[in-house]
């Protein structure tokens, strides 16, 4: 499988074969630093490490195209990472090889995306998680023994307080957008659902009787694809959701209004029927709506969502639960978002160790010998 020769012009040829039978060869001075190169690559063959050196001279551009035809992503995603590669990352490596873009090479062009691109920083996260990607798709698949975006240093983003919608400004909103509207800011700010949830309601996931809505689909839109059905954002989306009794009464209302025919009905539609278009809400129903409500512009349906967060925590319900309930990933990415909502503990912490303190002295009271 690998053997090494000492040369006529005194240098020592070191070759071996990988596992598609194709001979590689280097040549080197000495004896011991072609044995070394042997053993390295034979154990990274063993340990299945192995990176065929012709795999990291593919072109980046060649490559992010290759992993970015077989990605399953949802529409909206696949224009986003087009978009990404295209706009920011292909001037910077299009015919760059994989395995010649080093570390020091990715953090100068993060860097750039807000120097230079001047996009801000979340942005910037963003199209940097599409290079990482790519990038670990090329170490699985051994093109290159390393992914140089491991340890690159990323802009850090302000942290912006969600201010909730009071609950009269949600019950004025519910008035002023029109009428086949207002079940859907009523049930939005009841249970937390993402505004696409909300349009992918159909009769069937809606129980009036058990007082449930379960979350098992959701309507996005893009430029391409236009309004299209697809399962919720993540694993966790997939939900069943308590509704309460002014859900309950409004989707009653609702329904006598505005009668859904069957199970796969949907629960709030257009004007001119079928699903809510968003683009099309926002600008007809929802930004009028607002003005009208006098709630500050640029406010967007997922105010209702963080809404229904903030009265959860301010009635005592926990991290878990709020997670559970809005369908994150997990329960960082709640508090990540509502942390500052959590009332605040410092009396609680206080007092918890001011009365530890004074139940030992109490235990450290001399006894009184009642017999003395």
């Amino acid at each position: 499988m690998a053997n090494i020769q000492k040369r006529p012009n005194g240098k020592w040829r070191a070759r071996y074969r990988d596992l598609d039978g194709k001979e590689h060869a280097r040549h080197f001075d000495r004896k011991i630093d072609a044995q070394r190169w042997i053993d390295e690559v034979t154990a990274s063959m063993v340990t299945g490490q192995y990176v065929d050196p012709r795999s990291a001279k593919k072109p980046f551009k060649e490559y992010a195209e290759e992993w970015r035809a077989i990605q399953p992503h949802r529409p909206s995603t696949a224009k986003a990472v087009a978009q990404h590669l295209r706009c920011y990352v292909y001037p910077a490596w299009e015919k760059r090889a994989l395995g010649a873009i080093k570390p020091g090479d990715v953090q100068s062009w993060v860097t750039s995306l807000t120097t230079t691109h001047g996009l801000a920083a979340s942005t910037s996260r963003t199209v940097f998680n599409t290079v990482n990607a790519v990038f670990r798709a090329a170490v699985r698949d051994r093109m290159i023994p390393h992914n140089p975006c491991a340890e690159a240093k990323l802009p850090s983003v302000p942290r912006k307080k969600v201010v909730p919608l009071a609950v009269e400004q949600v019950r004025t909103l519910s008035e002023k957008i029109p009428a086949r509207y207002k079940g859907l800011v009523l049930l939005g700010a009841a249970t937390g659902l993402r505004p696409g949830e909300l349009f992918g309601l159909q009769l069937r996931h809606v129980d009036l009787l058990h007082a449930t809505v379960s979350v098992e689909q959701q309507i996005q839109q893009t430029a391409k694809h236009g309004v299209y059905v697809c399962p919720p954002k993540t694993a966790r989306s997939h939900r069943t959701v308590p509704l309460p009794r002014v859900a309950v009464d409004a989707m009653k209302a609702h329904l006598r209004d505005f009668p859904a025919d069957g199970p796969e009905s949907w629960i709030f539609t257009a004007p001119q029927g079928g699903p809510v278009v968003y683009t099309h809400f926002m600008d007809g129903s929802w930004r009028p709506a607002c003005a009208k409500a006098g709630i500050p512009k640029g406010t967007g349906p997922h105010a209702l969502r963080h809404h229904y967060a903030s009265l959860l925590i301010k009635h005592g319900e926990s991290v878990k639960t709020v997670s559970e309930r809005l369908g994150h990933t997990n329960a960082a990415m709640t508090l990540n978002i509502y942390t500052h909502l959590w009332p605040d503990s410092e009396e609680r912490t206080r007092a918890a160790v001011d009365k530890a303190y004074a139940d030992q002295s109490a235990d450290a009271q001399p006894q009184v010998d009642e017999a003395a």
